[in-house]
C-alpha cells in the first residue's frame, strides 16, 4: 500500500511521524481521517507524543522493530510515557551524545544500521544493542553526514539521495541486506526521509510527490 499524505497541510512528513512495523510515533492533534490513513497503510497503531515538547518526531527518533532511540533533551515525564506506551513492543533509551537529531543521524532496520560521522565513536555499541542489529557502520553518504536525511530503508528495500555513488549503493545493499534504489520525493527533493514515511507493510508519502516519483518510490520499497 502506499499513499500520499500531509500533516497540517506539510508534505514533509518524515519530520513528523516515526514508524516501525509495530507501531508509528505521531504528533498529537492529527485529524481523525489522517490518523487512519496513517494506521490503515502502515497496519500500525499510531501513538501521540511529543519529544523535547516538539512534534518533529521523525528528526527526533531512530530505531527498528526491536528498539528505539531518544535524544538526551527528551523530558523526563515525556521519556516516562513513551516508555509505557511501547512497554512490550521494544526497548526504548535515551542515547546521550551531543546531537539530537538523532533521526537524521542514525538509518536502521532490522539488521544493521548506519550512522553518521557526527556521532560519537562511544555511542556505537549501545546503538547496536539498543536496536539488536548484526552491523553498525559510521559513514558519510554522497559527501553528506546526516545520513539519516538522506535514505529510508526497511526490510523488503530502500531509496536513497540521488547523489550515492554506485559504491554506496553496493555498501547499503550489503549493509541492509535489501536494494537499494535512488530517489526523489515531493517533486524533487533529494533528502527523500522527509517526505517518506514505511515500514514492510505499507508507504506514505508527501503530498507534493510526482507520479513518476511515487512509481519509484514503490517499485524501490516493493510495496502493492
Amino acid at each position: 500500500m502506499i499513499e500520499l499524505i500531509n500533516i497540517n497541510g506539510n508534505p514533509n512528513i518524515g519530520v513528523y511521524i516515526f514508524a516501525n512495523n509495530k507501531f508509528a510515533l505521531v504528533p498529537p492533534g492529527l485529524t481523525e481521517k489522517t490518523r487512519k490513513l496513517i494506521e490503515d497503510v502502515l497496519g500500525v497503531e499510531a501513538i501521540e507524543v511529543r519529544i523535547a515538547d516538539m512534534i518533529i518526531n521523525g528528526v527526533m527518533v531512530a530505531g527498528n522493530d526491536k528498539g528505539i532511540l531518544l535524544p538526551r533533551i527528551v523530558k523526563p515525564d515525556e521519556y516516562d510515557e513513551v516508555r509505557s506506551m511501547l512497554a512490550g513492543k521494544v526497548r526504548v533509551e535515551v542515547l546521550n551524545i551531543r546531537a539530537t537529531a538523532l533521526g537524521n543521524l542514525i538509518a536502521a532496520n532490522n539488521r544493521a544500521a548506519l550512522v553518521s560521522p557526527l556521532v560519537e565513536k562511544s555511542a556505537l555499541q549501545k546503538i547496536k544493542e539498543v536496536l539488536g542489529v548484526e552491523r553498525v557502520v559510521q559513514q558519510q553518504l554522497a559527501s553528506i553526514p546526516t545520513v539519516g536525511s538522506l535514505l529510508v530503508v526497511t526490510n523488503r528495500g530502500g531509496v536513497v539521495h540521488p547523489g550515492v555513488t554506485d559504491d554506496e549503493l553496493r555498501l547499503l545493499a550489503d549493509l541492509f541486506g535489501v536494494e537499494f534504489m535512488t530517489a526523489t520525493v515531493n517533486f524533487g527533493v533529494y533528502f527523500v526521509r522527509a517526505g517518506i514515511v514505511a515500514n514492510d507493510k505499507g508507504v506514505l508519502v508527501g503530498d507534493e510527490t510526482t507520479g513518476p516519483e511515487l512509481m519509484r518510490i514503490q517499485q524501490a520499497l516493493k510495496v502493492q
